[in-house]
């Protein structure tokens, strides 16, 4: 896979801390990374962006940031407040396809959820992958309500005909609750999608020698890691 696009099911649920560790874990086994963030939201001009971030915790060779919109809002929505041109998915492909000419890998972060809006046209992240014939890893939150965000989409990637690689939980807690550790076992059937990964909760406040230390052992082999689901579910009480 030269290209994964990693969507969320929401905001705020570990995204960019899955997507550094699934570059960690490239990384680590030799291969040359680079992170692509079509649309940073809510983050000043002298900010670090998600796709800072990503590097600095992964080591990742490469980033780049094709739009950046002051208010933590939806790409288009916070492009039109700003007075700014916004970014479409056809230029997001177009960035993506020249850093995987250099790169092994590429991982596109998107913006909150699957079909959030880039721009006017109702542009989206699953443009972006049906026009890179990319597959798509989602990341979900592991409480109460997951099912069903992982389930509607699942159901948008299948109708638009994108691969699913499958999920990961973005920040498994440290005391998972009942609805967290009996979402292990339900998860794959309602994303209709294995699930490969789950990251500790507070990860991205590791060093970056211990992150990198760390990431192949929150995922599953499919990503590079040494994760087991199954043991993983055992061991939670699932």
């Amino acid at each position: 896979m030269g290209i994964i696009v990693v969507s969320g099911t929401g905001t705020e649920i570990g995204k960019t801390v899955v997507t550094a560790a699934v570059a960690a874990a490239a990384t680590a086994a030799g291969r040359s990374v680079a992170i692509l963030k079509p649309a940073q939201t809510g983050v000043g001009p002298d900010e670090r962006g998600d796709a800072d971030e990503v590097v600095r915790l992964s080591g990742a060779a490469t980033s780049a940031e094709l739009g950046r919109f002051p208010e933590p809002l939806a790409p288009n929505t916070s492009a039109r407040r700003a007075g700014l041109a916004p970014v479409g998915p056809r230029e997001v492909a177009e960035a993506a396809r020249k850093l995987a000419a250099d790169h092994d890998l590429v991982l596109v972060e998107g913006a909150g959820g699957l079909l959030v809006r880039f721009d006017e046209e109702g542009g989206t992240l699953a443009d972006v992958a049906s026009l890179l014939d990319a597959p798509v890893l989602v990341v979900v939150p592991a409480g109460l309500g997951t099912l069903n965000t992982a389930a509607l989409t699942g159901e948008a990637l299948r109708a638009r005909g994108i691969e699913q690689l499958g999920v990961v939980v973005g920040s498994w807690p440290a005391a998972p609750d009942l609805a967290a550790r009996c979402n292990l076992a339900d998860l794959p059937e309602s994303a209709a999608a294995p699930l490969l990964g789950a990251v500790p909760e507070g990860s991205g406040s590791l060093t970056p020698a211990e992150f990198r230390s760390a990431a192949s052992s929150w995922l599953a082999p499919a990503l590079g890691g040494t994760w087991d689901a199954a043991a993983f579910a055992e061991a939670a009480g699932a």
